[in-house]
Protein backbone atom coordinates (compact mmCIF):
# COMPACT_ATOMS: atom_id res chain seq x y z
CA UNK A 1 0.00 0.00 0.00
CA UNK A 2 1.51 3.32 -1.09
CA UNK A 3 1.24 6.24 1.32
CA UNK A 4 2.12 9.80 0.35
CA UNK A 5 2.04 11.79 3.58
CA UNK A 6 1.45 15.52 3.82
CA UNK A 7 0.91 17.30 7.15
CA UNK A 8 -1.09 20.42 7.94
CA UNK A 9 1.40 22.95 9.21
CA UNK A 10 -0.36 26.18 8.29
CA UNK A 11 -3.60 27.81 7.26
CA UNK A 12 -2.34 27.66 3.67
CA UNK A 13 -2.16 23.87 3.80
CA UNK A 14 -5.81 23.74 4.89
CA UNK A 15 -6.71 25.91 1.92
CA UNK A 16 -4.73 23.52 -0.27
CA UNK A 17 -6.78 20.64 1.13
CA UNK A 18 -10.06 22.14 -0.10
CA UNK A 19 -8.41 22.97 -3.41
CA UNK A 20 -7.46 19.29 -3.75
CA UNK A 21 -11.10 18.36 -3.21
CA UNK A 22 -12.18 20.85 -5.88
CA UNK A 23 -9.58 19.43 -8.25
CA UNK A 24 -10.75 15.84 -7.65
CA UNK A 25 -14.37 16.89 -8.22
CA UNK A 26 -13.39 18.65 -11.44
CA UNK A 27 -11.75 15.41 -12.58
CA UNK A 28 -15.02 13.59 -11.78
CA UNK A 29 -13.04 11.18 -9.60
CA UNK A 30 -14.25 8.94 -6.79
CA UNK A 31 -12.46 9.47 -3.48
CA UNK A 32 -12.86 9.35 0.30
CA UNK A 33 -12.59 12.16 2.84
CA UNK A 34 -11.67 11.03 6.35
CA UNK A 35 -12.00 13.45 9.28
CA UNK A 36 -10.97 13.05 12.91
CA UNK A 37 -14.14 14.09 14.76
CA UNK A 38 -13.24 13.07 18.34
CA UNK A 39 -10.25 11.96 20.39
CA UNK A 40 -9.71 10.68 23.93
CA UNK A 41 -6.46 10.18 25.73
CA UNK A 42 -3.13 9.83 23.97
CA UNK A 43 -3.60 9.74 20.19
CA UNK A 44 -1.29 10.52 17.22
CA UNK A 45 -3.75 12.86 15.45
CA UNK A 46 -5.48 16.14 16.17
CA UNK A 47 -9.20 16.83 16.26
CA UNK A 48 -10.28 18.06 12.84
CA UNK A 49 -7.41 16.44 10.95
CA UNK A 50 -8.46 15.48 7.43
CA UNK A 51 -7.21 13.29 4.63
CA UNK A 52 -8.17 12.56 1.03
CA UNK A 53 -7.86 8.91 0.03
CA UNK A 54 -8.27 7.52 -3.48
CA UNK A 55 -7.67 4.02 -4.79
CA UNK A 56 -5.00 2.64 -2.45
CA UNK A 57 -3.21 5.79 -1.38
CA UNK A 58 -3.35 8.92 0.72
CA UNK A 59 -3.63 11.77 -1.77
CA UNK A 60 -3.48 14.73 0.60
CA UNK A 61 -3.62 15.53 4.31
CA UNK A 62 -2.75 13.37 7.31
CA UNK A 63 -4.37 11.41 10.11
CA UNK A 64 -1.21 11.37 12.17
CA UNK A 65 0.68 8.74 10.23
CA UNK A 66 1.55 5.29 11.53
CA UNK A 67 -0.94 2.52 12.27
CA UNK A 68 -4.02 4.73 12.65
CA UNK A 69 -3.51 6.31 9.25
CA UNK A 70 -2.72 2.95 7.60
CA UNK A 71 -5.87 1.40 9.07
CA UNK A 72 -7.96 4.40 7.97
CA UNK A 73 -6.60 4.09 4.43
CA UNK A 74 -7.46 0.38 4.38
CA UNK A 75 -10.99 1.10 5.62
CA UNK A 76 -11.50 3.86 3.05
CA UNK A 77 -10.31 1.55 0.26
CA UNK A 78 -12.86 -1.07 1.34
CA UNK A 79 -15.60 1.55 1.26
CA UNK A 80 -14.56 2.70 -2.21
CA UNK A 81 -15.11 -0.87 -3.38
CA UNK A 82 -18.50 -1.19 -1.66
CA UNK A 83 -21.89 0.52 -1.58
CA UNK A 84 -21.20 2.28 1.73
CA UNK A 85 -21.04 6.04 1.41
CA UNK A 86 -20.75 7.19 5.06
CA UNK A 87 -19.37 5.61 8.19
CA UNK A 88 -18.48 6.71 11.72
CA UNK A 89 -15.86 4.51 13.43
CA UNK A 90 -14.32 4.69 16.90
CA UNK A 91 -11.09 2.78 17.42
CA UNK A 92 -9.47 1.97 20.73
CA UNK A 93 -5.80 2.30 19.84
CA UNK A 94 -4.72 -0.65 22.01
CA UNK A 95 -7.47 -3.16 21.20
CA UNK A 96 -8.39 -2.18 17.61
CA UNK A 97 -5.17 -0.74 16.22
CA UNK A 98 -2.51 -2.63 18.17
CA UNK A 99 -0.78 0.42 19.65
CA UNK A 100 0.56 0.63 23.20
CA UNK A 101 -1.23 3.89 24.03
CA UNK A 102 -4.76 3.49 25.29
CA UNK A 103 -6.49 6.44 23.68
CA UNK A 104 -9.45 6.43 21.31
CA UNK A 105 -10.03 8.14 18.00
CA UNK A 106 -13.32 8.60 16.13
CA UNK A 107 -13.19 9.01 12.35
CA UNK A 108 -15.88 10.10 9.92
CA UNK A 109 -15.56 8.46 6.47
CA UNK A 110 -17.34 10.00 3.50
CA UNK A 111 -17.20 8.74 -0.08
CA UNK A 112 -17.46 11.38 -2.81
CA UNK A 113 -18.78 9.81 -5.99
CA UNK A 114 -18.35 11.09 -9.53
CA UNK A 115 -21.39 12.99 -10.71
CA UNK A 116 -23.19 11.38 -13.58
CA UNK A 117 -23.13 13.49 -16.72
CA UNK A 118 -26.59 14.53 -17.89
CA UNK A 119 -26.53 14.43 -21.68
CA UNK A 120 -29.20 16.26 -23.65
CA UNK A 121 -29.62 16.12 -27.43
CA UNK A 122 -31.82 18.62 -29.25
CA UNK A 123 -32.79 18.24 -32.90
CA UNK A 124 -33.58 21.72 -34.14
CA UNK A 125 -32.11 25.17 -33.52
CA UNK A 126 -35.21 27.27 -34.00
CA UNK A 127 -36.91 29.76 -31.70
CA UNK A 128 -37.80 27.31 -28.93
CA UNK A 129 -34.31 25.79 -28.96
CA UNK A 130 -32.79 29.29 -28.87
CA UNK A 131 -34.65 29.87 -25.59
CA UNK A 132 -34.20 26.34 -24.24
CA UNK A 133 -30.48 25.78 -24.72
CA UNK A 134 -29.24 28.79 -22.67
CA UNK A 135 -31.69 27.79 -19.92
CA UNK A 136 -30.46 24.17 -19.81
CA UNK A 137 -26.84 25.33 -20.00
CA UNK A 138 -27.23 26.81 -16.50
CA UNK A 139 -27.56 23.21 -15.22
CA UNK A 140 -24.93 20.51 -14.81
CA UNK A 141 -25.21 18.91 -18.25
CA UNK A 142 -23.83 18.73 -21.77
CA UNK A 143 -26.00 19.60 -24.76
CA UNK A 144 -25.66 18.56 -28.40
CA UNK A 145 -27.74 20.57 -30.87
CA UNK A 146 -28.32 19.31 -34.41
CA UNK A 147 -29.67 21.34 -37.32
CA UNK A 148 -29.39 21.60 -41.09
CA UNK A 149 -29.11 25.40 -40.86
CA UNK A 150 -25.65 26.63 -39.95
CA UNK A 151 -26.83 30.23 -39.46
CA UNK A 152 -29.26 29.17 -36.72
CA UNK A 153 -26.61 27.12 -34.97
CA UNK A 154 -24.35 30.17 -34.95
CA UNK A 155 -26.93 32.08 -32.90
CA UNK A 156 -26.26 30.07 -29.73
CA UNK A 157 -23.98 31.73 -27.16
CA UNK A 158 -20.55 30.19 -26.73
CA UNK A 159 -20.50 27.62 -23.92
CA UNK A 160 -18.34 24.64 -23.06
CA UNK A 161 -21.55 22.77 -22.30
CA UNK A 162 -23.06 23.30 -25.76
CA UNK A 163 -21.88 21.55 -28.93
CA UNK A 164 -23.49 22.47 -32.23
CA UNK A 165 -23.53 20.06 -35.20
CA UNK A 166 -24.38 21.01 -38.76
CA UNK A 167 -25.70 18.05 -40.80
CA UNK A 168 -27.31 17.74 -44.20
CA UNK A 169 -30.26 15.92 -42.63
CA UNK A 170 -31.52 15.77 -39.05
CA UNK A 171 -31.39 11.99 -39.14
CA UNK A 172 -27.61 12.12 -39.58
CA UNK A 173 -27.46 13.67 -36.12
CA UNK A 174 -28.54 10.48 -34.33
CA UNK A 175 -24.84 9.57 -34.12
CA UNK A 176 -24.65 12.04 -31.23
CA UNK A 177 -27.28 10.16 -29.20
CA UNK A 178 -25.99 7.77 -26.55
CA UNK A 179 -27.89 5.15 -24.52
CA UNK A 180 -28.38 7.59 -21.61
CA UNK A 181 -29.24 10.68 -23.68
CA UNK A 182 -32.38 12.74 -23.14
CA UNK A 183 -33.58 13.56 -26.64
CA UNK A 184 -35.91 16.30 -27.87
CA UNK A 185 -37.12 16.73 -31.43
CA UNK A 186 -37.81 20.42 -31.99
CA UNK A 187 -37.10 20.62 -35.71
CA UNK A 188 -39.15 22.33 -38.42
CA UNK A 189 -42.06 19.90 -38.38
CA UNK A 190 -43.17 16.31 -38.07
CA UNK A 191 -41.73 15.49 -41.49
CA UNK A 192 -38.21 16.20 -40.17
CA UNK A 193 -38.90 14.79 -36.70
CA UNK A 194 -40.21 11.48 -38.05
CA UNK A 195 -36.92 10.11 -39.51
CA UNK A 196 -35.10 10.95 -36.28
CA UNK A 197 -37.75 9.33 -34.10
CA UNK A 198 -37.94 6.28 -36.35
CA UNK A 199 -34.17 5.79 -36.24
CA UNK A 200 -34.02 6.14 -32.45
CA UNK A 201 -37.05 3.92 -31.82
CA UNK A 202 -35.55 1.16 -33.93
CA UNK A 203 -32.70 0.86 -31.43
CA UNK A 204 -32.98 -2.11 -29.12
CA UNK A 205 -32.58 -0.25 -25.83
CA UNK A 206 -35.03 2.56 -24.99
CA UNK A 207 -33.82 6.04 -24.16
CA UNK A 208 -34.52 7.58 -20.74
CA UNK A 209 -36.42 10.38 -22.49
CA UNK A 210 -37.59 10.87 -26.06
CA UNK A 211 -39.89 13.78 -26.81
CA UNK A 212 -41.23 15.73 -29.76
CA UNK A 213 -42.71 19.20 -29.73
CA UNK A 214 -46.18 19.69 -31.17
CA UNK A 215 -49.88 19.35 -30.58
CA UNK A 216 -52.06 16.34 -29.84
CA UNK A 217 -52.99 16.22 -33.51
CA UNK A 218 -49.29 16.09 -34.44
CA UNK A 219 -48.88 13.22 -32.01
CA UNK A 220 -51.68 11.33 -33.75
CA UNK A 221 -50.05 11.84 -37.15
CA UNK A 222 -46.61 10.84 -35.86
CA UNK A 223 -47.99 7.72 -34.18
CA UNK A 224 -49.75 6.66 -37.37
CA UNK A 225 -46.68 7.22 -39.53
CA UNK A 226 -44.24 5.56 -37.10
CA UNK A 227 -46.62 2.63 -36.76
CA UNK A 228 -46.54 2.33 -40.56
CA UNK A 229 -42.73 2.39 -40.33
CA UNK A 230 -42.90 -0.78 -38.24
CA UNK A 231 -42.35 0.73 -34.79
CA UNK A 232 -44.06 -1.43 -32.16
CA UNK A 233 -46.61 -0.12 -29.69
CA UNK A 234 -44.25 -0.44 -26.74
CA UNK A 235 -41.78 1.98 -28.29
CA UNK A 236 -44.54 4.31 -29.43
CA UNK A 237 -45.93 4.54 -25.90
CA UNK A 238 -42.58 5.90 -24.69
CA UNK A 239 -42.75 8.97 -26.93
CA UNK A 240 -43.46 12.19 -25.03
CA UNK A 241 -45.57 14.36 -27.32
CA UNK A 242 -46.60 17.10 -26.84
CA UNK A 243 -43.24 18.00 -25.33
CA UNK A 244 -43.23 20.07 -22.14
CA UNK A 245 -45.50 20.37 -19.13
CA UNK A 246 -48.98 21.85 -19.75
CA UNK A 247 -48.08 25.25 -18.34
CA UNK A 248 -47.50 28.71 -19.77
CA UNK A 249 -48.31 30.12 -23.19
CA UNK A 250 -47.02 29.50 -26.71
CA UNK A 251 -44.22 32.00 -26.22
CA UNK A 252 -40.88 30.26 -26.96
CA UNK A 253 -39.42 31.31 -23.61
CA UNK A 254 -42.38 29.85 -21.70
CA UNK A 255 -42.33 26.68 -23.80
CA UNK A 256 -38.62 26.35 -22.98
CA UNK A 257 -39.36 26.60 -19.26
CA UNK A 258 -42.09 23.95 -19.54
CA UNK A 259 -39.68 21.59 -21.34
CA UNK A 260 -36.88 22.16 -18.84
CA UNK A 261 -39.30 21.47 -15.97
CA UNK A 262 -40.45 18.25 -17.63
CA UNK A 263 -36.86 17.08 -18.12
CA UNK A 264 -36.07 17.70 -14.45
CA UNK A 265 -39.26 15.92 -13.44
CA UNK A 266 -38.43 12.89 -15.59
CA UNK A 267 -34.84 12.79 -14.33
CA UNK A 268 -36.11 12.30 -10.76
CA UNK A 269 -38.10 9.17 -11.63
CA UNK A 270 -36.50 5.88 -10.47
CA UNK A 271 -36.22 4.49 -13.98
CA UNK A 272 -34.71 7.69 -15.47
Amino acid sequence: MRVEQSRFSSHASRVDFWQHIADRRAENACFAIVTVVATRGSVPCEMGAKAIIAEDSLIFGTLGGGKVEALAIAEAVKMLDSDRRHQLITWNLRHDVGMTCGGEVTLWFEIIQPHSSWHLVIFGAGHVAQALVPLLATLSCTIDVIDTRADWLEKFPQSQKVRCHHHQTYEEGVIHVGPASYVMCISRGHSTDRPVLRSLMMREAPLPFLGAIGSKSKRAVLMSELRADGIDEGKLSELVCPLGLPIGSNDPAEIAISIAAQLLERRQLPHA
